[in-house]
């Protein structure tokens, strides 16, 4: 009895093994099938921006056409609000996300993340009119001032701890809380590099960015669905690479490291 039984649990464990080998493979093999990259992205400036023409560019768009072209296959992009991001992923209406998306815990029980392809942090922009008589962070946390962030991000997080007793607005979209921090409807913004750093370069007099190191330091990877091990190990394998020969660096000083893009 003892041998029937570890027969058959032998043919099970075959079976099911059978079955589970090709699912780890089909969305690669349906991406390169069908020729197209489904990728969701958001507008967050310089990870995805639209240019003069209307057409989506940015630090993360180039990154995506160029994975879709060394896979041989179509880029096609889903633009959507950041907080759809992981559910329209785990709808299987988009085949990956790459939007500068940190790595947490949290997100992993949701998606499975790539090695990190860039390194950011969360800092501040400040309205220097609102803040004049401010002199340090502790002098922010209190509940006459309203800090803004995107909401759904890690952004809105660190400012939850970091200002407890302010108020913390969120927005859906990074323009509102950008203009919301010009208008002076808030008092700062607590935001992912470099757009803080970019904000008081655009509007000196206005916007102000005054811590020296960040908030928190974070890794964005590229987020696929569960059990998309096949994908998952080709991704990293192009991260290595593409990062080995200095093209992965290079963009990201080009996005990150000054405002060329912009002027073009």
């Amino acid at each position: 009895m003892d041998r029937l039984k570890f027969y058959f649990g032998l043919v099970f464990f075959i079976t099911i093994l059978g079955f589970s080998l090709p699912a780890l493979a089909d969305s690669l093999s349906n991406i390169l099938k069908s020729e197209k990259l489904r990728i969701g992205v958001s507008l967050y400036e310089p990870w995805v921006i639209k240019n003069k023409q209307g057409d989506l560019d940015g630090y993360e768009i180039q990154i995506a056409k160029q994975l879709a072209s060394d896979l041989g296959v179509k880029a096609e992009f889903v633009l959507m609000e950041w907080e759809n991001l992981l559910a329209t992923l785990n709808a299987n209406k988009i085949d990956i996300i790459i939007a500068g998306m940190a790595i947490t815990p949290e997100r992993a029980l949701y998606a499975n993340f790539t090695i990190p392809y860039a390194d950011s942090g969360i800092s501040i922009a400040a309205n220097i009119a609102k803040t004049k008589t401010i002199d340090s962070l502790d002098e922010l946390n209190n509940s006459q001032v309203t800090i803004g962030a995107v909401s759904n991000t890690v952004a809105v997080n660190v400012a939850a701890q970091v200002f407890n007793k302010a108020n913390v607005k969120q927005f859906v979209k990074s323009e509102d809380a950008i203009q919301a921090l010009l208008d002076g409807s808030i008092f700062a913004l607590v935001e992912s590099s470099p757009i803080p750093q970019f904000l008081a370069l655009q509007h000196p007099g206005l916007v102000d960015a005054p811590l020296s190191k960040p908030l928190l330091s974070y890794k964005a990877g590229m987020a696929v669905n569960k059990g998309e091990q096949e994908f998952l190990n080709y991704l990293n394998a192009w991260i290595t690479s593409r990062d080995a020969e200095g093209w992965i660096p290079a963009k990201h000083k080009y996005w990150f490291e000054s405002l060329e893009w912009k002027r073009e």
